[in-house]
């Protein structure tokens, strides 16, 4: 008989690739965190001793639940104030130097996952992330493993279809945010004209809670004329710190301990200029304590 001390060992020793894989199926620091305690709620109820594969069990566990809290929250953002982005994580510097793990949790990836049904989202990252086999996945859901395959193959053109590409190195992401940054607190709508596409997109997630434009900004003129106008409303004693967040460079706006925005870029490949600008102030999803 194992005991509760083992059992908690197991599920620690799992954690970071539960939390990591409810984060993917959910887009929410919070969420995930929410379905890890449920999993380990679940498991708390079993014998681990007769469990052949704890990952295997803890993953379908974990699975399942983020499926159920998809379900949930994909209704509830029909109705959600303005574009929906997922929270930002914080990143270790390491995760940005591997391109595929930095791809997989970025905000780019994160929002085409969101154009997925859940059971193909769950199978794509099971799938193409996790690198989970048809058979562990089909075990996981509850699914037969050729519907497995044909989910698989379903959702891996859909997001290949949608995946946008942009530069990937971090010294130049780094770079242009900073440069970003200083043309908008500085409101320099001509240093602001001079870093962003031409076919940039601004999109601004406030969730109804804060003032924030509920439609994406088009074009580098009306982007730069409403960052630059917006300058002289930045709070009194604002503090900007660079962190790596979602596999790249970040911003985060703080007043004191409290954060109140984060910028998140993209950059187009070919030019290095800002292709899509990410905010996220919605202070629902600032509020956990990897930033707030």
């Amino acid at each position: 008989m194992t005991t509760g001390a083992d059992a908690d060992e197991v599920f620690e020793r799992h954690r970071g690739l539960l939390q990591s894989l409810a984060y993917q199926l959910l887009g929410s620091v919070t969420d995930a965190e929410d379905v890890v305690q449920e999993a380990w709620l679940r498991w708390s109820r079993v014998d681990p001793g007769e469990v052949t594969s704890p990952r295997a069990y803890l993953t379908r566990l974990t699975t399942r639940a983020a499926v159920d809290h998809l379900r949930h929250a994909q209704r509830r953002r029909q109705t959600y104030v303005g574009p929906w982005l997922p929270e930002p994580l914080l990143t270790a510097p390491d995760v940005a130097d591997d391109v595929t793990r930095a791809d997989s949790v970025s905000m780019a990836m994160l929002v085409v996952l969101e154009t997925l049904s859940p059971l193909e989202r769950a199978v794509f990252v099971l799938r193409e992330v996790f690198a989970f086999s048809h058979a562990e996945i089909a075990d996981a859901l509850d699914r037969s493993e050729p519907a497995i395959r044909q989910v698989a193959h379903r959702a891996r053109a859909h997001v290949h279809a949608r995946q946008p590409r942009y530069a990937t190195d971090r010294a130049v992401r780094r770079q242009a945010t900073e440069r970003f940054l200083s043309a908008a607190m500085g409101g320099d709508l001509a240093e602001l004209l001079a870093v962003l596409a031409p076919d940039v997109t601004f999109w601004a997630d406030g969730g109804g809670k804060v003032t924030a434009p509920r439609r994406p900004i088009y074009g580098a003129d009306k982007v730069a004329r409403f960052l630059a106008a917006r300058a002289s409303a930045i709070p009194a004693g604002t503090e900007v710190d660079l962190v790596e967040a979602n596999g790249g460079p970040a911003a985060v706006l703080r007043i004191g301990d409290v954060t109140y925005a984060v910028f998140i870029l993209d950059l187009a490949p070919a030019s290095g200029l800002i292709e899509t600008i990410r905010l996220i102030a919605n202070p629902d999803k600032l509020a956990h304590s990897a930033l707030g």
